[in-house]
């Protein structure tokens, strides 16, 4: 329950960073309904499902510890099994949303659906937190508590998984979040460009995948490129901030972009 909690504190602490950098309005409810349903997908039959496709069928069977390949197979692996499978997989609750806002009426069609970057970036990255939670708090740190992954007692287990919770949530800013709200950006962007809708999501989908299986790829590699991999994510993502308050049809109205008097 301590860790739980800690994590859903930690994560609203980094949600709310980006939150307040988008600087768009969006309900509470429907941010955290986009959270709940990729916690809900993750522990869903559909699971099973994607890994069989992506990791049975496609390419993108994870390596096994102590297995040893070169780089670029190592990348491909990641790109299916973890960039393709996992960025789609958050990014089913934006695509709901996107589909949905179409069959309702004004005011409810904004505030629900998906109508500029925006959108997609604060959904996105809200769908990101629930991966990043379901996937540290059931596989990550249960396993470092069990010894699964170092041969501990309980208490040096319960410690090591909370030096584990800590960076990884805070750190899904540069991580899950990223990468979902990165491809969030590109699905807000098709709803502007609706004629090129096809090959911006799709282009959206490969980027997002790529990064993230880059920084899989380097955690078996090298710390410090892990570390460089998580910076350029980040940089992706403020930059399609900034381009998406650009291109924002509701710019003027954008707590982030507004100058006040004291």
């Amino acid at each position: 329950v301590f860790n739980l909690l800690l994590a859903a504190y930690l994560a609203g602490l980094a949600y709310y960073f980006v939150y307040q950098l988008c600087g768009k309005p969006k309900p509470w409810w429907v941010l955290l309904g986009s959270t709940l349903s990729t916690s809900l997908i993750l522990v869903s039959p559909l699971l099973p499902l994607f890994i069989k496709i992506f990791r049975g069928i496609l390419p993108g069977d994870i390596p096994q510890l102590g297995e040893v390949i070169n780089l670029t197979t190592l990348f491909i692996r990641m790109f299916f099994g973890a960039g393709l499978m996992e960025e789609l997989l958050k990014a089913i609750p934006m695509l709901g949303l996107y589909g949905l806002g179409h069959f309702l009426r004004t005011p409810w069609r904004e505030r629900i659906g998906v109508w500029e970057p925006l959108d997609g970036i604060l959904l996105g990255t809200a769908s990101g937190v629930g991966f990043t939670l379901v996937e540290t708090l059931g596989q990550y740190v249960p396993n470092i508590i069990d010894g699964v992954i170092l041969p501990s007692t309980e208490l040096e287990g319960d410690l090591l998984g909370l030096q584990l919770l800590i960076p990884r949530v805070l750190g899904s800013v540069a991580g899950h979040m990223a990468y979902s709200g990165y491809f969030g950006y590109f699905i807000g962007l098709s709803v502007l460009k609706p004629r090129k809708r096809w090959q911006i999501i799709g282009i959206g989908y490969l980027n997002a995948s790529a990064l993230h299986a880059l920084w899989n790829a380097m955690g078996y590699v090298n710390s410090i490129l892990l570390a460089i991999v998580g910076v350029v994510s980040y940089v992706f993502l403020t930059a399609a901030i900034l381009k998406a308050r650009a291109l924002s049809p509701t710019r003027s109205q954008n707590f982030a972009t507004q100058f006040f008097k004291n």
